[in-house]
């Protein structure tokens, strides 16, 4: 995808408008649905009301994330438009970091689509993409984002659900997965129910946990430590204060 764009990086919203240049390049390509289009703009309001910046709490949650992707016996990221779209390449890096797989995983899902997005993928350094086979379902769910790879998501004990829908994110968590959820908003169904809620942008939150899992990769007492000491209620409340009492100016 083209990040050719005439926007100076001196633009004080440089980073927001390259963003949405990502998302509208992504419907272009065929890997990001229109309505991604709105929930983008949904998050970008959020992300503004954060300050546009991870806050501590975020970064809690992040390092928890990352101790819980160590930690797995099989991690799964799961990838969908908007995400492919503006992160390929540092989902791959936290895939290889943290030893998780990268499933393809849509709600408005078509062949054409989940190909795409798995190219697109393979395009940024992945070497193994699931979500083509679809074998495995979701139970509870009757829209497409039920289906899954048996031996990917199907089979995960930790998920990553980067601007997960709220009812799948209720459904994994009733199959007795641990999700990690990126969320912006912190009273999204996505976020309270996540075992770790992020509420961050994920353009911040991805490398963030990659960089995290570095530190922590070989040290499992500090991965424990860091899953052990991490307050889901806390890190909720902590964003909403934040949005609710932020200063705007």
């Amino acid at each position: 995808m083209s990040e050719d764009v005439d926007l100076p990086e001196s633009h004080p919203r440089y980073e927001s408008l390259l963003t949405r240049h990502r998302i509208e390049a992504g419907v272009d390509r065929g890997i990001t649905s229109r309505q991604g289009l709105i929930a983008q703009g949904r998050g970008e309001a959020f992300d503004y009301l954060l300050g546009e910046r991870t806050i501590d709490s975020a970064d809690d949650a992040e390092r928890a994330a990352a101790a819980h992707l160590l930690s797995a016996e099989h991690p799964v990221v799961s990838v969908n438009g908007n995400a492919a779209a503006l992160v390929p390449g540092e989902l791959v890096e936290l895939a290889e970091v943290t030893g998780a797989d990268l499933e393809v995983n849509l709600f408005n899902r078509t062949e054409e689509r989940i190909e795409a997005i798995a190219k697109y993928l393979r395009e940024h350094g992945a070497t193994d993409v699931k979500g083509l086979t679809a074998d495995g379902r979701i139970p509870g769910l009757d829209h497409e984002r039920a289906k899954v790879d048996a031996d990917g998501i199907g089979a995960a004990d930790v998920v990553l659900v980067p601007l997960e829908d709220g009812d799948r994110a209720e459904a994994l968590g009733e199959m007795g997965k641990t999700e990690l959820v990126i969320d912006l908003n912190p009273q999204s169904r996505s976020a309270e129910v996540a075992t770790v809620p992020i509420i961050d942008n994920i353009i911040r939150a991805i490398p963030t946990i990659t960089e995290h899992a570095r530190d922590l990769r070989g040290d499992p007492d500090a991965q424990r430590d860091a899953i052990e000491t991490f307050d889901a209620d806390s890190a909720l409340t902590a964003a909403e204060r934040t949005i609710r009492e932020g200063d705007l100016e």
